[in-house]
């Protein structure tokens, strides 16, 4: 038993060691995370504000469409974040980083998931962007301790879950030019066969059953009932189709890591 704990442990030390220096790298050179906040900016200060102005029943009863978008952007932001983490993962192998990491005593599920909390940290500056934004806007939502620390910790799980998704296509993919458009292919439809910026009600029904299935449809549904006042959601199971997803694609990016240096 003590060798399990010991073996758990000192995955997780290297997970932690990674995701540090993972970070430092934004600490050096933070204008791509400047950079990232300028398109939530722009998708609620006017995508958002002239919805806002349509009488179209894209907010539940009691919302503005403003509250209602504003976690469908948040959760769209981190997105565009995670899914291209891939690009990094393939130029670190091709600049040898990778092959080096790969060849410490870090398993391969320490090494996805030290890269994944990486972007959940990129992620954590979004959520923060969107509530001064919110702020700014006088959008009313919970900005409670508890609802802030809720909030966040959903954005970096989302954010784990699609860097891993990211990686594991990056395993398949092998080049930076693959994947920067299978990253574009991806992030427009996830995107807008989910409910982040209109309701399942809305959809047809062939795009509803897709968003059922879309783990960011979970996402910003948790988000919403997390940050909005009287919000009605089935929070449990946004957590658990999260978490499940997250799992399974950790599990996949690990398995496959190697191909890349193979």
């Amino acid at each position: 038993m003590s060798t399990i704990f010991s073996s758990i442990h000192n995955q997780v030390e290297s997970a932690l060691t990674i995701a540090e220096m993972e970070a430092r790298k934004i600490k050096h050179d933070s204008t791509e995370m400047w950079s990232r906040a300028i398109q939530p900016a722009l998708w609620l200060l006017i995508f958002g504000e002239v919805f806002s102005q349509i009488r179209a029943g894209l907010a539940p009863t009691g919302f503005t469409y403003l509250q209602y978008i504003a976690p469908g952007i948040l959760a769209q932001s981190v997105l565009f974040i995670a899914i291209f983490y891939g690009i990094t993962v393939v130029w670190e192998r091709d600049v040898g980083l990778l092959t080096k990491l790969m060849s410490t005593p870090s398993t391969r599920t320490s090494i996805i998931v030290g890269k994944s909390l990486a972007s959940g940290v990129r992620g954590i500056f979004q959520a923060f962007v969107i509530f001064a934004l919110a702020l700014i806007l006088g959008v009313t939502m919970n900005f409670t301790p508890l609802s802030i620390i809720a909030a966040v910790s959903v954005t970096v799980l989302f954010a784990m879950c699609f860097s891993c998704l990211s990686m594991f296509i990056a395993s398949l993919l092998r080049t930076r030019d693959r994947m920067m458009g299978i990253g574009q292919a991806i992030t427009i439809p996830l995107f807008f066969a989910s409910s982040a910026i209109y309701p399942l009600s809305l959809m047809p029904s062939w795009l509803r059953v897709i968003a059922v299935v879309n783990p960011l449809t979970y996402v910003v549904d948790a988000l919403r009932a997390i940050l909005l006042p009287g919000y009605q959601a089935n929070l449990p199971l946004d957590i658990f189709a999260l978490i499940f997803a997250t799992l399974l694609f950790t599990t996949l990016a690990s398995i496959s890591i190697k191909r890349l240096i193979d």
